[in-house]
Protein backbone atom coordinates (compact mmCIF):
# COMPACT_ATOMS: atom_id res chain seq x y z
CA UNK A 1 0.00 0.00 0.00
CA UNK A 2 2.98 2.34 0.39
CA UNK A 3 3.11 2.99 -3.35
CA UNK A 4 -0.57 3.97 -3.37
CA UNK A 5 -0.10 6.34 -0.42
CA UNK A 6 2.90 8.01 -2.07
CA UNK A 7 0.97 8.32 -5.35
CA UNK A 8 -2.02 9.95 -3.65
CA UNK A 9 0.26 12.31 -1.70
CA UNK A 10 2.09 13.34 -4.89
CA UNK A 11 -1.20 14.21 -6.60
CA UNK A 12 -2.43 16.15 -3.56
CA UNK A 13 0.79 18.18 -3.26
CA UNK A 14 0.96 18.75 -7.01
CA UNK A 15 -2.66 19.88 -7.12
CA UNK A 16 -2.13 22.34 -4.26
CA UNK A 17 0.97 23.77 -5.94
CA UNK A 18 -1.03 24.16 -9.13
CA UNK A 19 -3.70 26.13 -7.27
CA UNK A 20 -1.00 28.48 -5.95
CA UNK A 21 0.29 29.08 -9.48
CA UNK A 22 -3.28 29.54 -10.76
CA UNK A 23 -3.83 32.64 -8.62
CA UNK A 24 -1.24 34.67 -10.47
CA UNK A 25 -1.96 33.31 -13.93
CA UNK A 26 -3.51 35.54 -16.57
CA UNK A 27 -6.60 34.17 -18.39
CA UNK A 28 -4.86 34.25 -21.79
CA UNK A 29 -1.89 32.27 -20.45
CA UNK A 30 -4.20 29.82 -18.71
CA UNK A 31 -6.09 29.17 -21.95
CA UNK A 32 -2.86 28.63 -23.87
CA UNK A 33 -1.55 26.17 -21.28
CA UNK A 34 -4.95 24.46 -21.26
CA UNK A 35 -4.74 23.83 -25.02
CA UNK A 36 -1.11 22.73 -24.79
CA UNK A 37 -2.13 20.29 -22.07
CA UNK A 38 -4.91 19.08 -24.35
CA UNK A 39 -2.42 18.27 -27.10
CA UNK A 40 -0.20 16.41 -24.64
CA UNK A 41 -3.13 14.41 -23.24
CA UNK A 42 -4.39 13.63 -26.75
CA UNK A 43 -0.98 12.29 -27.80
CA UNK A 44 -0.66 10.32 -24.56
CA UNK A 45 -4.06 8.74 -25.10
CA UNK A 46 -3.38 7.86 -28.74
CA UNK A 47 0.04 6.43 -27.88
CA UNK A 48 -1.37 4.25 -25.10
CA UNK A 49 -4.31 3.10 -27.21
CA UNK A 50 -2.16 2.17 -30.20
CA UNK A 51 0.43 0.46 -28.00
CA UNK A 52 -2.30 -1.73 -26.51
CA UNK A 53 -3.70 -2.64 -29.93
CA UNK A 54 -0.56 -3.26 -31.99
CA UNK A 55 1.79 -6.22 -31.60
CA UNK A 56 5.05 -7.03 -33.37
CA UNK A 57 5.61 -10.59 -34.56
CA UNK A 58 8.97 -12.36 -34.51
CA UNK A 59 9.54 -11.50 -38.17
CA UNK A 60 8.96 -7.80 -37.49
CA UNK A 61 5.46 -7.55 -38.93
CA UNK A 62 2.89 -5.33 -37.24
CA UNK A 63 -0.62 -6.54 -36.50
CA UNK A 64 -3.51 -4.93 -34.68
CA UNK A 65 -6.44 -6.31 -32.73
CA UNK A 66 -9.28 -5.12 -30.57
CA UNK A 67 -10.86 -2.62 -32.97
CA UNK A 68 -14.33 -4.17 -32.74
CA UNK A 69 -14.09 -4.55 -28.96
CA UNK A 70 -13.07 -0.89 -28.68
CA UNK A 71 -16.11 0.22 -30.70
CA UNK A 72 -18.50 -1.98 -28.71
CA UNK A 73 -16.95 -0.87 -25.40
CA UNK A 74 -17.26 2.84 -26.15
CA UNK A 75 -20.77 2.62 -27.57
CA UNK A 76 -22.08 0.34 -24.80
CA UNK A 77 -20.27 2.35 -22.16
CA UNK A 78 -21.72 5.63 -23.39
CA UNK A 79 -25.20 4.11 -23.59
CA UNK A 80 -25.05 2.84 -20.00
CA UNK A 81 -23.48 6.08 -18.84
CA UNK A 82 -26.25 8.12 -20.43
CA UNK A 83 -28.93 5.90 -18.89
CA UNK A 84 -27.31 6.20 -15.46
CA UNK A 85 -26.67 9.93 -16.00
CA UNK A 86 -23.15 9.60 -14.62
CA UNK A 87 -22.00 12.91 -16.06
CA UNK A 88 -25.02 14.79 -14.71
CA UNK A 89 -24.58 13.28 -11.25
CA UNK A 90 -20.87 14.13 -11.15
CA UNK A 91 -21.57 17.67 -12.29
CA UNK A 92 -24.19 18.00 -9.55
CA UNK A 93 -21.65 16.73 -7.02
CA UNK A 94 -19.12 19.21 -8.38
CA UNK A 95 -21.57 22.08 -8.04
CA UNK A 96 -22.14 21.19 -4.39
CA UNK A 97 -18.40 21.18 -3.75
CA UNK A 98 -17.99 24.43 -5.66
CA UNK A 99 -20.60 26.11 -3.46
CA UNK A 100 -18.80 24.96 -0.33
CA UNK A 101 -15.19 25.71 -1.36
CA UNK A 102 -15.85 28.53 -3.81
CA UNK A 103 -13.96 26.88 -6.68
CA UNK A 104 -14.87 26.40 -10.33
CA UNK A 105 -14.78 23.42 -12.65
CA UNK A 106 -14.52 20.91 -9.80
CA UNK A 107 -16.44 18.14 -11.56
CA UNK A 108 -14.54 18.48 -14.85
CA UNK A 109 -11.12 18.55 -13.19
CA UNK A 110 -12.05 15.67 -10.88
CA UNK A 111 -13.20 13.39 -13.72
CA UNK A 112 -10.34 14.32 -16.05
CA UNK A 113 -7.76 13.93 -13.31
CA UNK A 114 -9.16 10.61 -12.12
CA UNK A 115 -8.99 9.10 -15.60
CA UNK A 116 -5.47 10.43 -16.13
CA UNK A 117 -4.18 9.11 -12.82
CA UNK A 118 -6.05 5.78 -12.69
CA UNK A 119 -6.02 4.55 -16.29
CA UNK A 120 -3.05 2.70 -17.68
CA UNK A 121 -0.84 -0.34 -17.27
CA UNK A 122 1.42 1.39 -14.72
CA UNK A 123 -1.52 1.73 -12.35
CA UNK A 124 -2.61 -1.91 -12.57
CA UNK A 125 0.82 -3.54 -12.75
CA UNK A 126 2.30 -1.19 -10.15
CA UNK A 127 -0.51 -1.78 -7.66
CA UNK A 128 -0.36 -5.56 -8.10
CA UNK A 129 3.44 -5.63 -7.71
CA UNK A 130 3.12 -3.50 -4.58
CA UNK A 131 0.50 -5.76 -3.03
CA UNK A 132 1.83 -9.12 -4.21
CA UNK A 133 5.60 -8.65 -3.93
CA UNK A 134 5.93 -5.54 -1.76
CA UNK A 135 7.60 -3.74 -4.69
CA UNK A 136 6.26 -0.14 -5.02
CA UNK A 137 8.95 1.00 -7.50
CA UNK A 138 6.54 1.26 -10.46
CA UNK A 139 4.11 3.35 -8.41
CA UNK A 140 6.98 5.57 -7.24
CA UNK A 141 7.83 6.39 -10.85
CA UNK A 142 4.13 6.93 -11.57
CA UNK A 143 3.93 9.23 -8.54
CA UNK A 144 6.56 11.55 -9.99
CA UNK A 145 4.74 11.71 -13.32
CA UNK A 146 1.34 12.20 -11.68
CA UNK A 147 2.71 14.89 -9.35
CA UNK A 148 3.94 16.95 -12.29
CA UNK A 149 0.65 16.43 -14.15
CA UNK A 150 -1.29 17.45 -11.03
CA UNK A 151 0.55 20.78 -10.91
CA UNK A 152 -0.52 21.55 -14.48
CA UNK A 153 -4.07 20.30 -13.89
CA UNK A 154 -4.41 22.32 -10.71
CA UNK A 155 -3.10 25.47 -12.38
CA UNK A 156 -5.44 25.19 -15.37
CA UNK A 157 -8.52 23.32 -14.10
CA UNK A 158 -8.85 24.01 -10.40
CA UNK A 159 -9.35 22.33 -7.04
CA UNK A 160 -11.07 19.19 -8.32
CA UNK A 161 -7.67 17.66 -9.03
CA UNK A 162 -6.98 17.41 -5.30
CA UNK A 163 -10.10 15.26 -4.89
CA UNK A 164 -8.52 12.65 -7.17
CA UNK A 165 -6.65 11.28 -4.16
CA UNK A 166 -9.87 9.48 -3.15
CA UNK A 167 -10.27 7.30 -6.29
CA UNK A 168 -6.49 6.74 -6.33
CA UNK A 169 -6.58 5.38 -2.79
CA UNK A 170 -9.69 3.29 -3.48
CA UNK A 171 -8.66 1.97 -6.92
CA UNK A 172 -4.93 1.45 -6.49
CA UNK A 173 -5.33 0.43 -2.86
CA UNK A 174 -8.04 -2.06 -3.79
CA UNK A 175 -5.85 -3.58 -6.50
CA UNK A 176 -2.96 -3.90 -4.03
CA UNK A 177 -5.10 -5.51 -1.33
CA UNK A 178 -6.67 -7.93 -3.83
CA UNK A 179 -3.44 -8.50 -5.76
CA UNK A 180 -3.24 -12.21 -5.01
CA UNK A 181 -6.75 -12.77 -6.37
CA UNK A 182 -6.55 -10.42 -9.40
CA UNK A 183 -2.98 -11.02 -10.61
CA UNK A 184 -3.80 -14.16 -12.66
CA UNK A 185 -6.51 -12.28 -14.56
CA UNK A 186 -5.28 -8.70 -14.96
CA UNK A 187 -2.53 -9.52 -17.41
CA UNK A 188 -2.02 -10.41 -21.05
CA UNK A 189 -4.87 -9.66 -23.45
CA UNK A 190 -7.30 -8.45 -20.77
CA UNK A 191 -4.82 -5.90 -19.44
CA UNK A 192 -4.21 -4.65 -22.99
CA UNK A 193 -7.94 -4.40 -23.66
CA UNK A 194 -8.66 -2.45 -20.47
CA UNK A 195 -5.78 -0.08 -21.25
CA UNK A 196 -6.98 0.28 -24.85
CA UNK A 197 -10.43 1.43 -23.72
CA UNK A 198 -9.01 3.57 -20.94
CA UNK A 199 -6.60 5.41 -23.20
CA UNK A 200 -9.39 6.00 -25.72
CA UNK A 201 -11.18 7.83 -22.91
CA UNK A 202 -8.02 9.81 -22.18
CA UNK A 203 -7.99 10.79 -25.86
CA UNK A 204 -11.51 12.17 -25.42
CA UNK A 205 -10.27 14.29 -22.52
CA UNK A 206 -7.56 15.74 -24.75
CA UNK A 207 -10.14 16.60 -27.41
CA UNK A 208 -12.26 18.38 -24.81
CA UNK A 209 -9.23 20.39 -23.66
CA UNK A 210 -8.41 21.52 -27.17
CA UNK A 211 -11.95 22.30 -28.32
CA UNK A 212 -14.59 23.82 -26.05
CA UNK A 213 -17.22 22.88 -28.64
CA UNK A 214 -16.46 19.15 -28.43
CA UNK A 215 -18.09 18.58 -25.02
CA UNK A 216 -17.62 14.80 -24.99
CA UNK A 217 -19.19 13.51 -21.77
CA UNK A 218 -16.14 11.46 -20.83
CA UNK A 219 -17.52 10.43 -17.45
CA UNK A 220 -20.40 8.66 -19.20
CA UNK A 221 -17.79 6.41 -20.81
CA UNK A 222 -16.66 4.97 -17.46
CA UNK A 223 -18.81 1.81 -17.82
CA UNK A 224 -16.85 1.06 -21.01
CA UNK A 225 -13.96 -0.16 -18.83
CA UNK A 226 -16.13 -3.09 -17.71
CA UNK A 227 -16.86 -4.35 -21.24
CA UNK A 228 -13.46 -6.07 -21.79
CA UNK A 229 -13.83 -7.79 -18.41
CA UNK A 230 -17.33 -9.00 -19.25
CA UNK A 231 -16.19 -10.07 -22.72
CA UNK A 232 -13.29 -12.09 -21.29
CA UNK A 233 -15.58 -13.69 -18.71
CA UNK A 234 -18.13 -14.60 -21.39
CA UNK A 235 -15.44 -16.15 -23.57
CA UNK A 236 -14.27 -18.20 -20.62
CA UNK A 237 -17.77 -19.53 -19.96
CA UNK A 238 -18.37 -20.34 -23.63
CA UNK A 239 -14.93 -21.88 -24.08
Amino acid sequence: MMGTIVNAAAVAVGGLLGLVFKRGMKPALEESIHKALGIAVLVLGLNGMISAMITVSEDGRLSSSGELLLIVSLVAGMLVGELLRIDDRLNHFGQIVEQKVGGEGVAASFVSGTLMFCVGAMTIVGAINDGLYGDPSTLYVKSMLDGIAAVVFGATMGAGVCLCVVPILVYEGGLSLLAGMLAPYLQGDLLDQICMVGYAMVTCIGINFISKEAKIKTSNLLPALLVPILWTAARGLIG
